[in-house]
């Protein structure tokens, strides 16, 4: 990676700050500087404002996301056959498409090399669901990474310290300096990992709505064209999904309640929302992977995987190599059993229909169950979650139950019934839920 001594970072910091541009080597430069410690946090974190409040030109943004690429190990995969495909998603509150639609796709003939994140906020993560399952470990090494993806088509885990390190230290940084919505930083972080993993091509959910990282839609279009436009300039075709989360996708919301749901999706009995995502995307992977030659195809081959079973026989390889306990995926439902449980019910003014269950308000209930995290040492509690029994459209009565909240002990489960009892609203008039994928982005348009 390049780095030039001669540099001076406080150079930088005043030239961004009166809304100069830098070069790449520059950019570099800083972002090695950094990532190795030559650089302290407080003249970092002045770096990261200025960028922030002066903005950053597409050169810069390139420039920004192959330093932190280039920071660690950039992944070759080319010896394993297949066009490998990843998925990412900008993360909304019952959001766990990735658990079933990777063993989808690569029961279709696409390899899935998939590292994902932890959950920060109200967003939840895939990795403290899958570790929600029993012995289940997203700690690979890359070695052990490689083998599983050419033994069985897919792989899942954890950012390694070898995986572009400067976003590691970085993201943590943006945390706590209040850059963390900055397009031009949030680009580079996502594509840095993505394409350090030795994908061939790239398919993106971007969401937006109540419970999305963008909640505005304009601002979710402009961060799916800069994604698409980043990871093509670095030679990977990427598609770019818009998805709406105003509200909770699925019924199932925090940690094993996602993957008993997504347990749900791969035997054909997951709810329409969910399965309408997951499927999208799965077609999308299935054509860029090169096994199907349109995307109607492709869906056809993905709702046969579930069909046939080998969707779901795929995923129980995955967990089996991962140590995952298989008693648990086959039972899904026995895990809850052990939970602590309670229901919100509807109050005595609930008449009519559910209006609308907000997307955050729940997401916020679930951090405080315990089932996300607000800070990054956070423990997260493997059985939190809950199960929405009533969602907009549904017909509701006073005192029936709105949704049941599962956790390991009753400690927290007060709290999070008032706070989560405040998601509902009701209406005389019951209103239909709309599509979900709302739009698709790729060759520089808008077209569905």
């Amino acid at each position: 990676m390049y780095y030039d001594p001669s540099i001076n970072i406080v150079d930088l910091i005043l030239r961004k700050r009166d809304s100069g541009t830098l070069t790449r080597n520059e950019i570099a430069t800083f972002v090695y500087g950094y990532t190795v410690g030559n650089i302290p946090d407080y003249q970092a974190a002045a770096f990261l404002m200025a960028a922030f409040l002066q903005g950053m030109n597409d050169a810069e943004m390139l420039s920004l996301t192959d330093a932190m690429l280039n920071s660690g190990r950039v992944l070759d995969l080319s010896d394993i056959p297949g066009r490998k495909v990843d998925k990412h998603s900008t993360g909304g509150v019952g959001d766990k498409v990735s658990i079933p639609l990777a063993p989808i796709v690569a029961a279709c003939g696409v390899p899935v090399p998939m590292i994902s994140g932890r959950g920060l906020g109200h967003t939840g993560g895939t990795l403290d669901k899958l570790e929600s399952i029993p012995g289940f470990s997203t700690e690979l090494t890359i070695e052990q990474y490689r083998q599983q993806l050419a033994e069985i088509g897919l792989v899942m885990i954890g950012q390694t310290d070898d995986i572009a390190p400067a976003d590691r230290k970085l993201y943590a940084l943006r945390d706590v300096t209040a850059t963390v919505e900055f397009v031009p930083f949030i680009a580079a972080s996502i594509l840095s990992k993505k394409l350090a993993e030795g994908i061939d091509a790239l398919v993106l959910d971007v969401k937006y709505g109540s419970g999305a990282f963008m909640q505005e839609e304009s601002r979710a279009r402009h961060l799916a064209e800069t994604l698409v436009k980043v990871s093509e300039h670095f030679g990977k075709p990427t598609v770019a999904l818009l998805t709406d989360m105003d509200q909770p996708l699925g019924r199932g919301v925090g940690n094993w309640p996602e993957i008993a749901e997504s347990i749900d999706v791969l035997t054909g009995e997951g709810p329409d929302d969910l399965e309408e995502v997951t499927m999208t995307l799965a077609a999308e992977m299935i054509v860029a992977g090169a096994q199907a030659g349109s995307v109607e195809e492709a869906l056809e081959m993905a709702r046969d995987s579930v069909r046939s079973g080998e969707a779901m026989d795929r995923f129980r390889q995955m967990v089996a190599a991962q140590g995952g306990d298989l008693r648990a995926i086959d039972q899904p439902g026995q895990r809850m059993e052990t939970a602590v449980a309670a229901d919100v019910c509807a109050p005595s003014d609930a008449v009519g229909f559910v209006e609308r269950v907000d997307a955050l308000d729940v997401g916020r209930a679930m951090i405080t169950l315990g089932a996300g995290r607000m800070k990054k040492e956070d423990d997260v509690d493997p059985l939190a979650g809950c199960i929405l029994h009533k969602r907009q459209g549904d017909s509701v009565k006073p005192g029936e139950s709105l949704a049941t909240v599962y956790a390991s002990s009753e400690e927290r489960l007060p709290a999070t019934l008032e706070s989560l009892a405040n998601a509902w609203s009701f209406s005389h008039e019951a209103h239909s839920p709309s599509a979900r994928v709302q739009d698709r982005y790729s060759d520089g348009s808008w077209s569905r």
